[in-house]
């Protein structure tokens, strides 16, 4: 028999018991199997991600007759030095497995960008000049707690040792007539000679014996007569050497030639300063 709960009204189960029920019941336990003497636990989940079976597609394979067609869209790799003029990205592939000398007839401002990104790319830079003041501030800037930018005094450079994965630019910045390099050719390591300006009577020694890339800056009329006929070129080029912008250089090999706009960033010129011909 029942009884009624005068203080909420509710009426008790026939068993005695209130009808509270527990907010979190028990799982329910799978029938056993037959013949099994204990149920058969359920999974346990995993703390974190489940593991997830993907959908199940065929490998791409290729035979070896046919590797020879296989293209990757892989683009130029090296130093970025501004845009051409198209408004692409202009690269210089300055680390190979061979030595490569390298000389810039101009101000100390665009090696500058390029010994930064040069280091910004994992290379070791290495500058030889005989006025250091002149680099210690970007060598600062460019290592932080690292050594990647050392300066030296003219002479004083020793072996740096370049590999595929540390390959070194030697900058020398020695004047319009520097010094034999006492650095013996190495693979992974690039030299660069800065010449503030073209001596036309070393201009094939200085621009065209060994040097397979040459850049130039805004030269006078007779500097540019002696590159022109070192580097065979042509008459529009030899006429508008003189009155290059201070951010255009023309880079030129054996090959090709070609103008890059210098675009430094804003990290760059709150470093160096805005874009200039003479230091």
């Amino acid at each position: 028999m029942s009884t009624t709960n005068t203080g909420r009204g509710r009426r008790r189960a026939p068993n005695g018991r209130g009808n509270n029920r527990n907010p979190n019941p028990p799982a329910p336990t799978p029938n056993p199997a037959p013949g099994a003497g204990t149920p058969v636990p359920l999974p346990s989940r995993r703390k974190g991600l489940a593991r997830l079976v993907g959908p199940r597609h065929e490998r791409h394979v290729l035979t070896t007759a046919q590797l020879p067609a296989l293209g990757l869209p892989v683009g130029d790799d090296g130093v970025v030095i501004g845009i051409d003029a198209e408004r692409n990205p202009a690269v210089l592939g300055l680390f190979r497995p061979e030595p490569l000398d390298v000389a810039f007839v101009g101000g100390a401002y665009v090696v500058q960008i390029i010994a930064l990104r040069a280091a910004a790319i994992g290379a070791r830079v290495a500058i030889e000049s005989g006025r250091p003041q002149l680099w210690s501030a970007m060598a600062q800037a460019a290592g932080g707690a690292q050594p990647c930018v050392t300066v030296h005094q003219v002479g004083r450079l020793g072996p740096q040792g370049p590999t595929a994965g540390s390959p070194v630019l030697v900058i020398r910045d020695c004047g319009a007539r520097p010094p034999r390099n006492r650095l013996a050719p190495a693979a992974w390591q690039t030299t660069l000679t800065l010449l503030p300006f073209l001596d036309p009577a070393q201009a094939r020694q200085r621009i065209g014996v060994g040097a397979g890339l040459v850049g130039i800056q805004r030269v006078s009329p007779i500097e540019a007569q002696a590159a022109s006929s070192v580097l065979s070129l042509p008459g529009e080029d030899e006429a508008a050497l003189p009155t290059l912008a201070d951010e255009l250089t023309l880079w030129s090999t054996r090959k090709s030639r070609k103008y890059v706009l210098l675009a430094p960033t804003q990290a760059e010129v709150g470093l160096l300063g805005p874009p200039r011909r003479m230091d």
